[in-house]
């Protein structure tokens, strides 16, 4: 039995013989835990999947996403954390999937009500999940050990980016959130900027 959270993947194994479904989730979605175990972000390391076995999880998650509200200005909206029970019952591929608002005036009433829905391999139209602020009953748990950081087999922070999600833009509103700067201006530098700036931090 093993962990491994790379990049841009998250993995929970019950055993080598249960391990069934990769859950997907879109950069806007943030899982945050799955039952009574936290899923443990770093801040170049946004976790976007889970293998699971089969059966039920409540599975806790966020909506965040960045919007341009004006020249030069940015509004980052966010939800407050809730639930949704997901159920894996076959092997292959689940994707966790919503309608993206096209502004931020819609964004913030999606963060005030969201609905996502659940894409199960060899369906051909999602099903709309139940979300709650409580945590929902489930029929199954999943293993005991939380979900922890390891190494990455990727080269860049740039894979945690989906292929068909345009990059962020860069947040410069007049109280910038510098955390979301430093992690977007990351994402954008080529592999030698990046070590050029490590090399000067170690200098300082």
């Amino acid at each position: 039995m093993r962990l491994k959270n790379t990049l841009a993947t998250a993995v929970l194994l019950l055993s080598p013989l249960s391990q069934a479904a990769l859950l997907s989730f879109p950069e806007e979605i943030i899982p945050l835990q799955v039952d009574d175990k936290t899923i443990e972000h770093s801040f170049f390391s946004k976790v976007r999947e889970l293998d699971l076995a089969k059966g039920e999880y409540a599975v806790k998650m966020r909506y965040t996403d960045l919007y341009e509200v004006g020249y030069d200005d940015h509004e980052t909206i966010e939800s407050k954390p809730f639930w949704a029970k997901i159920s894996i019952d076959q092997d292959g591929e689940y994707q966790v999937e919503f309608n993206r608002p096209d502004n931020v005036v819609a964004a913030k009433a999606f963060a005030d009500q969201p609905l996502i829905m659940l894409q199960a391999p060899n369906e051909s139209l999602a099903t709309t999940l139940v979300v709650t602020q409580e945590r929902p009953r489930v029929a199954t748990a999943i293993a005991s050990e939380p979900l922890t950081s390891t190494a990455s087999r990727y080269s860049t922070p740039s894979t945690t980016t989906r292929a068909t999600t345009p990059a962020p833009a860069a947040p410069k509103s007049a109280h910038p959130d510098v955390v979301g700067m430093l992690d977007y201006w990351w994402q954008q530098a080529t592999p030698e900027q990046k070590q050029l700036f490590l090399e000067k931090i170690k200098g300082n």
